[in-house]
Formats: structure tokens, sequence, C-alpha cells
């Protein structure tokens, strides 16, 4: 099964009650003066451009998600009228975390909050329902 459906399904079955999950998309993309290119502009490009495609003028670099490294799924768990930071990072029967998601969730734990690597709706279902580590 794919990550994307897995994070569906952990989404739907896990993102209530005591539970609020949000999907976290980390990545960079482009941000400035977009100009589509048509059969009727074609001419005024001096580069290889094809109908369909976007020219970026004064592009910039537009960086998405809490940070490199950050989980896939994040929110919080109410325990005792308390609200804990919850992250997730989903994978599939063989992914990989990297090492900066590795040192994301080790962090989160470390600071007293509920993370893991997880793999299926019942992994996600282990995490959240880990007791709480008390400082």
């Amino acid at each position: 099964m794919s990550e994307h459906i897995t994070q569906q399904r952990i989404l739907l079955a896990c993102g209530s009650g005591n539970v609020r999950l949000w999907r976290n998309n980390v990545g960079t993309g482009w941000a400035g003066q977009a100009t589509k290119i048509t059969p009727g502009n074609l001419r005024a490009v001096s580069q290889a451009l094809r109908p369909g495609d976007v020219v970026i003028r004064q592009g910039r670099p537009l960086h998405a998600g809490l940070c490199v490294g950050s989980s896939d799924l994040i929110g919080y768990r109410q325990v005792d009228g308390v609200a804990q930071f919850v992250a997730l990072e989903v994978k599939s029967a063989t992914g990989r975390a990297t090492k900066e998601q590795t040192q994301f969730l080790d962090h989160i734990n470390g600071v007293g909050g509920c993370a893991g690597i997880v793999r299926s709706v019942e992994d996600a279902h282990t995490v959240l329902s880990a007791d709480i580590a008390h400082s």
C-alpha cells in the first residue's frame, strides 16, 4: 500500500476525539510572476518551451512544512486536559526514514511529545496510545 493511502487512512481513523492530525507537506517550490506559455505567446520566448509550461520571473524559493525532516502528520493528543504534540512519520512496508526524519522524531519524543514511524492504522493507534513521558 502506498504512503499516501496509508496517510489518508490514518487521518480518517485517528484524527478525531482526543487526537487532531494534519498533513504536513515539506518541500520547496517557486513563487514569482508566472506566465503560462500558450501557442500565441510562444514566439516571444527565446527558450525551448512548450505550450503548458510556466515561466516564473523574479522567482524566489518558497519553503513549505515545519522544517526539513518534520513528520508527514502532525497535531496533538489531549491527555488529562493537556495538549501533547504528535508527529507521525508514515512509511510504506519497506520505506526508511531519513536521518533528518529520525532526528525530528527523537527530538519530539525527547521533549515530551509523542512521535513515531507508522506503517499502518494499527501502528498509529499504538503510537498514539503510548503513555505520556513525564519530566
